[in-house]
């Protein structure tokens, strides 16, 4: 990565179990060419060893504030603004407090309000503290105050808990790194971002519904993606059991008919990806009251009479005003994918369609990990599994250097 090449990167590791990343985080930035010192903090050296850290360095490494050898010639002050950046992972919600607050009672917090680089952190902790309002004020300040995040992932975490607070994987962070130092980090500041996300839920009576297995899972990550590509982000989200991802304006829906309002009132925006699950059918009168079996015992069947819903995808994608710069959309399909994608692209007027396999054996609906196909008018791409969050990250990327190609074609 040639933004990395000769750079010089200070590494402030924090207390978590996730630290162990970090030994990988550096020994990715010495591959690719950087110089790397780091920071251990107190907790973080319960996790891992300075031992460690200055191998893979080749570097000794600072734990002490009150080092009378460095702080001689003003250690925290030459170890800040000698890096070209300073990342912090994993950033426990302890460190991103002190930063937020401008508290400087260690050497890494102290590193941290004397610098005048870049600062790049990695938040990593329990989902409950992630969600927590002081964590989320925290964050909120550190964005205003320019410090670039990556992350948190999603998934299973060492508590045995589930959800978002996982340490962003080294890969990440050494992307993330690059950018910053690329001037890229924000490659989608000043445009305007609207994402639909979950099932749709088209109630039948006040007890029962039409929906599918949709987790928004997928639309979420992809969300929190364009947010920190710097884009104002709208998502139009349908029932899900998600927390609203950081930094983006949350609109929850129900119905079909719901979405597509909110989509609209969402409007205008430069780029809009539909990956919602909405029901394709209502129920063409939904009963005021629960609907009851037969009261003899003897059963029978009740009809049920269906609607279409909107296709919001081609409603935007086909409107001559208005319409977004990049249209996306979403095709769940269980046979033939590419194919079924393809037929969608012209008669939805999207851009682009992002086909995956929904079939029960892939475990998509619900699951993890997504295997997607970006179809277009030029042809197939397909990329191999990844995470949702890395899925959501390269179609993040994907998008800048699409839009970007378009301003040069100008």
């Amino acid at each position: 990565m040639s933004e990395l090449q000769g750079k010089r990167i200070l590494m402030i590791v924090g207390g978590g179990i996730a630290a162990y990343k970090s030994l990988e985080t550096v020994r990715l930035l010495v591959r690719a060419g950087a110089a790397c010192r780091a920071i251990l903090t107190r907790a973080g050296a319960r996790f891992v060893t300075e031992f460690s850290l200055a191998h893979l360095t080749g570097d000794r490494v600072r734990t002490d504030l009150f080092d009378v050898g460095d702080e001689v010639e003003m250690g925290h002050i030459e170890l800040s603004r000698d890096a070209d950046v300073l990342v912090v992972a994993p950033a426990t919600a302890d460190l991103m407090a002190k930063m937020a607050n401008g508290h400087a009672d260690d050497l890494a917090s102290t590193a941290l309000i004397a610098t005048d680089k870049p600062v790049l952190i990695a938040p990593a902790m329990n989902v409950r503290m992630w969600h927590h309002a002081a964590t989320q004020r925290n964050l909120a300040r550190l964005r205003e105050d320019g410090v670039h995040v990556v992350g948190p992932g999603e998934g299973e975490m060492a508590c045995g808990e589930f959800g978002l607070g996982r340490l962003a994987e080294p890969e990440e962070i050494v992307a993330a790194i690059g950018k910053v130092l690329g001037g890229r980090d924000m490659p989608l500041s000043g445009l305007r971002a609207l994402v639909t996300a979950g099932p749709t839920h088209e109630p039948i009576d006040p007890v029962r519904y039409i929906a599918n297995r949709s987790s928004g899972k997928q639309g979420y990550a992809i969300a929190a993606a364009l947010a920190a590509a710097g884009a104002r982000t709208t998502l139009v989200a349908g029932p899900t059991a998600l927390a609203d991802p950081p930094g983006v304006a949350s609109v929850h829906v129900e119905t079909a008919n719901q979405m597509l309002d909110a989509v609209r009132q969402a409007l205008p925006a430069d780029i809009a990806i539909f990956s919602a699950a909405v029901a394709d059918w209502r129920a063409e009168a939904s009963a005021e009251r629960k609907i009851k079996k037969a009261r003899d015992g003897k059963g029978g069947t009740t009809s049920l009479r269906l609607a279409e819903n909107p296709d919001i995808l081609a409603t935007i994608g086909r409107r001559a005003r208005n319409r977004p710069r990049l249209v996306i959309g979403f095709a769940a399909e269980t046979e033939d994918i590419v194919a079924n994608a393809a037929a969608k692209l012209a008669p939805k007027g999207a851009d682009w369609i992002v086909a995956n396999d929904v079939s029960a054996a892939g475990g998509v609906m619900g699951g993890e990990r997504n295997r997607v196909h970006i179809v277009t008018e030029a042809g197939v791409e397909s990329w191999p599994e990844m995470t949702k969050g890395e899925v959501a990250t390269r179609l993040v990327g994907r998008i800048a250097d699409a839009l970007a190609l378009r301003v040069a074609a100008k």
